[in-house]
């Protein structure tokens, strides 16, 4: 299995979109950044038609100046999946995308089947901040990121490069756009209830960016909500443990 490389418009906004598989659609909406790509998302292309759009302002899509919330992006992929002619999809979220997808969830729980969120930000969990990587050197960012750092080396050898470079700042400027602009919400719980169909949360213990701790407040608010955690694994918990991505396809295939 491989991704195909898709280009579509959505509200003329140019959106890449890498798909791979038959069946049942599974939209995946990734985190704050893309340089370590996703091929640990490959194997669900066994049952499902995966599609990972790039957020407008991330990867290979365009900049989208009017999208500055979560909500914004939330109508995007409201139009997106209407551009795309389809009626319900499954839903998995990364980190920022979680909180994304979470969102979507709750306010039109009738276009999900079944909902994914994978290290999600988003809760304001007293004790437990999310990490404020502005404030972490580059150098110490591996290791915020993954339990075993050793792994992404692969993914930084072009780390020097000014246009490797370009693309990380530019990534990073829209999501602390979003940060700036409501991404991480003391009131987006009283929403959460909403989200009655069938829901995992899959969490790497060892996670430094969105601690394992605040999985708790997200299985007491969505009801129903299943919580997979894996030891010695950091926020990347679907590249570091296979374990995974393997529960996410049987969840979905139940």
């Amino acid at each position: 299995m491989t991704f195909q490389r898709e280009t579509l418009t959505v509200n003329g906004v140019r959106i890449v979109m890498l798909t791979s598989g038959q069946g049942a659609p599974l939209l995946f909406l990734h985190g704050a950044g893309t340089w370590h790509g996703f091929d640990y998302a490959l194997p669900w292309a066994e049952h499902f038609r995966v599609m990972i759009p790039y957020h407008p302002g991330f990867g290979e899509s365009d900049d989208a100046a009017h999208l500055t919330t979560p909500h914004d992006y939330v109508m995007h992929y409201l139009d997106f999946i209407d551009e795309l002619g389809l009626d319900r999809v499954h839903l998995a979220g990364f980190s920022m995308g979680g909180r994304l997808a979470a969102t979507f969830t709750a306010e039109h729980r009738r276009r999900v089947n079944k909902l994914v969120l994978i290290a999600p930000a988003g809760l304001d969990v007293p004790g437990h901040p999310i990490a404020d990587l502005s404030n972490v050197p580059p150098e110490q960012i591996p290791s915020y990121l993954a339990h075993d750092p050793s792994f992404l080396a692969p993914h930084l050898v072009n780390a020097a490069k000014p246009e490797w470079q370009a693309a990380r700042a530019r990534e990073g400027g829209n999501f602390f756009k979003l940060v700036d602009n409501g991404l991480l919400n003391p009131h987006f719980s009283r929403w959460l209830h909403r989200v009655t169909l069938p829901t995992l949360i899959v969490w790497g213990e060892e996670d430094r960016i969105t601690p394992v701790a605040q999985s708790e407040a997200w299985i007491r608010h969505i009801p129903g909500a299943r919580l997979h955690r894996y030891p010695r694994s950091g926020h990347l918990v679907l590249d570091e443990e296979p374990d995974s991505v393997e529960a996410i396809e049987a969840f979905l295939r139940e």
